[in-house]
C-alpha cells in the first residue's frame, strides 16, 4: 500500500510540527503528490516550449483554439461567497505570528496569507506558518514581544477572511519526500490547509479560499480545479467548496484570462493584477527579443504606461462580463513615521493609484502595510459607497488588442545608470534578507518581494545582454555591473559594521546576484538556486 509523505532525514524538528505533520495530513499530501505532479511536470514542460516559441516569434497573441470560449456570452464563474463579496482592500503579508495578528485585525477585508513571494520557504517558515493559521483559527495566536507588545485578536466579526497563497509550481520542497521524490512545495502549502481547514471553514462559511500564484496558462487553471475537486472529493465537501483568485501576473496568462475564468469557473472568484510578477514575465519571456522589449527603470513603469493600462483594462473588463471580481495591485510604499515629508509623498502615489483602480472598475486593491488600509478603503469607499463590488460596470466599451499588450516600445521612458544601480542595491538587499530567512523585506521606503527583486536582476540580465548604451553614455556591462555590485557590498559593511556584516549573507547574496544577473544562461526563477542556499 502507499505510504504517506516523509519528512526526509536530519531535517530540524519546527516546534509542534506534529500538529501540522500528522498521519492524516502526509496521507493527504502523498496523494495529491501521485495524483498531480506528473501532470505538473508536462505543464512545466510546456511553459518551456512556449518560451522558444516566443524567443523565435518574438511575439504573442490570444489563442484561436479557445476562441469558442471567448465568444461564448452564456457562461459565468460561480457567485461570490459572503465571505469574499466586498474585497474593497486586501492586505499581504507572510505567515509569521506577529504580521498574523496584525492582518487579521488590520481592518483590511481580506488577508492573503503568503506562502510565496513574501515567504522565503525554509522549513522553519514553513510549517511555523501553517501553525500561525491553525492558531488563529483557533483564536490562540495571542502573545507578547520581546519588547513587551502584548498581541491579540480582535472579535470574529472584525477579522480579515484568510485567503491562502500557496507557492508556484516550479518549486519543489526538497524536506519532504513521496515515493522518493520531492513534492512540489505548492502541494504542500495547499494540502496542509486544506487538509486541517476545509471543513472547520465551510461550516463557518470562512473557506477554503486560495490565490494561485505564476499561473501561465488556462491548462495550469485546468490543473489547479481538478486539484480542487479531488482535495473536496477526499474530505467528503461539494465541488465549489473552494474558491480560488487567480494572479495575472505573466504576459501568457494576459492573452487566456477569459480561458482561466472558465477552466475554474465552479470555484473561481476572480482575477488580480500582479503588476510586479507581470513586468518580470514580460522581461522574462522578452529578454532576448531586442530593443523593442527592453524596459526603462522599474519605477518608471506606472500603471499608466499604455501596455499596463491595457493589461488593467481588459482584466476589468474580462472579470465584471463572466461575474468575477477584479483586485487591483500592489501598493508596495510603506509610510515613514520618521520622515513626515516622505511619508506624504507616499500616501498620495498611494491614493492616486487606488483612485485610478476605482475609477477603472475594480473591486478591491491590495496593500503591503496595515497603515495603508484606512488609506485605500477611504478610496474605493468614495465609489462603492454601500456596494461591496462594481461589477455592473461592464467596461463594454474596452476592446484590447495583442499589440496593446506588447506596446512596451511606447514609453518615452529610457533605462538610466541610477536605474542600474537601484536594480543592484534591491537585488543585493533583498537576497541577503531572502538567505536569512526573511521573504518581505522594507529596503528605500518600499515593501520588497521575490517578485520586486527578479525585476532587478532580469532588468540588469537585459540591460546588458541588449547592450543598452545610458544617457551619459555609458554602457550596461557585466564589469560595470559587477563594480556596482562590489561598491553596495561595501557601503552595506559600512552601514552595518564588521560584526554583523560577517553574521549576515551579503557576499552570499552578493555572489548569487551576479550569478543570476550575468550568466549567459537565463534562470527561470531567482528563488530555484537560492533555494539550495537557504539553511
Amino acid at each position: 500500500m502507499p505510504g504517506p509523505a516523509t519528512v526526509i532525514p536530519d531535517t530540524p524538528p519546527v516546534p509542534r510540527q506534529g500538529e501540522v505533520l500528522t498521519e492524516g495530513a502526509l496521507e493527504f499530501i502523498a496523494a495529491l503528490h501521485r495524483r498531480f505532479t506528473g501532470r505538473r511536470d508536462e505543464l512545466l514542460a510546456l511553459r518551456a516550449r512556449r518560451r522558444q516559441e516566443i524567443a523565435r516569434s518574438g511575439t504573442l497573441d490570444f489563442l484561436p483554439e479557445t476562441a469558442h470560449i471567448r465568444a461564448d456570452p452564456g457562461w459565468r464563474v460561480a457567485p461570490a461567497p459572503a465571505a469574499l463579496e466586498d474585497r474593497r482592500v486586501e492586505i499581504t503579508g507572510p505567515t509569521d505570528r506577529k504580521m498574523t495578528v496584525n492582518a487579521l485585525n488590520s481592518g483590511a477585508r481580506v488577508w492573503l496569507a503568503d506562502f510565496e513571494d513574501a515567504l522565503a520557504p525554509t522549513w522553519h517558515n514553513v510549517i511555523s506558518g501553517q501553525l500561525s493559521l491553525l492558531d488563529a483559527r483557533e483564536r490562540r495566536i495571542d502573545f507578547t514581544s520581546p519588547e513587551g507588545k502584548h498581541y491579540a485578536l480582535r472579535p470574529e466579526p472584525e477579522l480579515a477572511t484568510v485567503v491562502v497563497r500557496p507557492r508556484g509550481w516550479h518549486l519543489d520542497e526538497r524536506h519532504l519526500t513521496v515515493d522518493g521524490r520531492q513534492v512540489p512545495g505548492v502541494l504542500v502549502d495547499f494540502g496542509l490547509y486544506f487538509f486541517h481547514h476545509a471543513r472547520p471553514l465551510a461550516e463557518r462559511d470562512r473557506g477554503p479560499y486560495f490565490y494561485l500564484p505564476k499561473t501561465e496558462s488556462h491548462l495550469e487553471a485546468r490543473l489547479w480545479n481538478e486539484v480542487f475537486r479531488f482535495a473536496q472529493d477526499q474530505l467528503g465537501l461539494p465541488h465549489g467548496t473552494v474558491r480560488a483568485t487567480v494572479l495575472i501576473e505573466t504576459i501568457t496568462a494576459a492573452f487566456e484570462m477569459e480561458e482561466i475564468l472558465y477552466e475554474l469557473r465552479e470555484h473561481a472568484s476572480g482575477l488580480n493584477a500582479g503588476r510586479w510578477d507581470y513586468l518580470f514575465s514580460l522581461i522574462k519571456n522578452f529578454r532576448d527579443a531586442g530593443p523593442r522589449f527592453v524596459l526603462p527603470d522599474r519605477n518608471a513603469v506606472t500603471m499608466t504606461a499604455p501596455f499596463m493600462r491595457a493589461y488593467t483594462e481588459l482584466l476589468v473588463r474580462t472579470c465584471h462580463k463572466r461575474g468575477a471580481h477584479a483586485i487591483g495591485g500592489m501598493a508596495a510604499f510603506i509610510p515613514s513615521r520618521k520622515d513626515p515629508e516622505a511619508g506624504r509623498i507616499a500616501l498620495e502615489k498611494v491614493r492616486a493609484d487606488k483612485d485610478r483602480e476605482a475609477g477603472d472598475g475594480f473591486d478591491g486593491s491590495w496593500v503591503a502595510h496595515p497603515d495603508l488600509v484606512p488609506v485605500a478603503a477611504a478610496r474605493f469607499d468614495a465609489v462603492l459607497g454601500e456596494r461591496p463590488h462594481q461589477k455592473h460596470r461592464l467596461r463594454e466599451e474596452v476592446a484590447v488588442t495583442a499589440a496593446q499588450l506588447l506596446a512596451v516600445d511606447a514609453l518615452e521612458a529610457r533605462p538610466t545608470l541610477a536605474g542600474l544601480r537601484n536594480a543592484v542595491q534591491v537585488g543585493l538587499r533583498y537576497l541577503a534578507a531572502w538567505l536569512g530567512g526573511q521573504g518581505a523585506v522594507a529596503i528605500f521606503h518600499l515593501m520588497e518581494d521575490a517578485a520586486t527583486a527578479e525585476i532587478s536582476r532580469s532588468q540588469i540580465w537585459q540591460w546588458v545582454h541588449t547592450g543598452v548604451v545610458f544617457e551619459g553614455g555609458e554602457k550596461a556591462t557585466t564589469e560595470l555591473v559587477r563594480a556596482l555590485a562590489a561598491d553596495e557590498l561595501a557601503a552595506v559593511r559600512r552601514e552595518t559594521g564588521d560584526r554583523a556584516f560577517a553574521a549576515g549573507r551579503w557576499q552570499q547574496a552578493h555572489d548569487l546576484l551576479l550569478k543570476i544577473a550575468l550568466d549567459e544562461e537565463y534562470v527561470e526563477f531567482l528563488t530555484l538556486p537560492a533555494y539550495e542556499l537557504l539553511d
